[in-house]
C-alpha cells in the first residue's frame, strides 16, 4: 500500500511513518510533505492509496489543497482539534486520528481503510465551515508528582520544556525543574502554539521565558532564557526553524 503523509512537523511525520511500518511492514511512504504548495505540486503528478493529512500546515489550512487539485484518494486526518470540532469530522464521514497519535488508534484506522477499499465521501467546504471558529483545546496545567506528593503547575508558570538523557523536564519561571512523563513531540501538540515554540530538538520555550535574542552563525538566532540554561548552545534556534520562529515572534 502506497501512502502519502502531509504533516508540517518533520518529527511527527517520521514518528507516524515508523508506526505505520511497525503495524504494516509492506506500507510504502511515497513522500512526506509539509505545505499546501508542495502537496498540490506532488498530487498533480502522483497518486497514493491513502493520505494522512494534518489540518494546519506551514502555509495554511490543508483543505485548500483540494480546492486546487482533484484528489479521489481516501484521507485519514491527523488533528489536534478538540472533541467538539471532532464532531464535524464524524458528520462528514471522515476518518481521523487525534494527536498525539496512538499506535492502537492508527491500527484501527488502517483496518477500517482496508475494509472500505474506497474513497471516503468528503465535503471539504462543509467541513471547513463546521470547523470555523473552533480552536484546538490546549493544556491548562500539569499535575507533577514529587515523591509521595503532587503539585499542580499552571501553564502560565512554565518557562520551557527540555529533553535530556532520554527524559523530558519542565522548568518554571521561578526556577524549579520537574520530570514530565511526556515526549517533546506530544507536548508541542498539546500547548498553545501562540505561547510556546519548539526552537530545536531539545527545547520547547514559552514567549515569557525569552529575555534576549542574538544573531548567530548561518542566520540562526541564539536565545537567552529565564531561568538561564547551563549549556548556552542548547538555546540556539535550529536553522530549519528560524524562519518560523521569526514569524512567531512577529505575530
Amino acid at each position: 500500500m502506497n501512502v502519502l503523509i502531509i504533516e508540517d512537523e518533520a518529527l511527527a511525520a517520521d514518528r507516524l511513518e515508523k508506526m505505520l511500518l511497525e503495524i504494516t511492514p509492506d506500507i510504502k511512504v511515497l513522500a512526506k510533505l509539509g505545505s499546501v504548495k508542495d502537496s498540490v505540486k506532488w498530487l498533480m503528478l502522483n497518486t497514493a492509496d491513502l493520505i494522512f493529512l494534518d489540518i494546519q500546515l506551514s502555509d495554511g489550512i490543508s483543505f485548500s489543497i483540494f480546492e486546487q487539485v482533484s484528489v479521489p484518494t481516501p484521507v485519514i486526518f491527523t488533528t489536534a482539534y478538540d472533541q467538539y470540532a471532532i464532531k464535524a469530522f464524524q458528520l462528514n464521514s471522515v476518518s481521523y486520528l487525534l494527536k498525539p497519535i496512538r499506535k492502537n488508534d492508527l491500527a484501527e484506522s488502517l483496518h477500517k481503510f482496508k475494509l472500505l477499499k474506497s474513497a471516503f465521501s468528503i465535503d471539504f467546504g462543509s467541513l471547513l465551515s463546521s470547523l470555523q471558529g473552533k480552536k484546538p483545546e490546549y493544556r491548562k496545567r500539569f499535575l507533577i508528582q514529587i515523591a509521595d506528593k503532587f503539585r499542580k503547575i499552571e501553564i502560565e508558570e512554565i518557562a520551557y520544556f527540555h529533553a535530556s538523557d532520554r527524559s523530558v523536564f519542565l522548568t518554571t519561571l521561578d526556577g524549579h525543574t520537574y520530570d514530565v512523563d511526556l515526549s517533546l513531540d506530544t507536548l508541542e501538540n498539546s500547548v498553545d502554539p501562540s505561547q510556546f515554540f519548539r526552537i530545536n530538538r531539545k527545547y520547547l520555550v514559552s514567549m515569557k521565558s525569552i529575555t534576549n535574542m542574538f544573531a548567530w552563525s548561518r542566520s540562526r538566532i541564539k536565545l537567552v532564557l529565564n531561568p538561564l540554561v547551563q549549556t548556552e548552545t542548547d538555546t540556539i534556534v535550529s536553522i530549519d526553524r528560524t524562519t518560523d520562529f521569526k514569524k512567531w515572534m512577529n505575530k
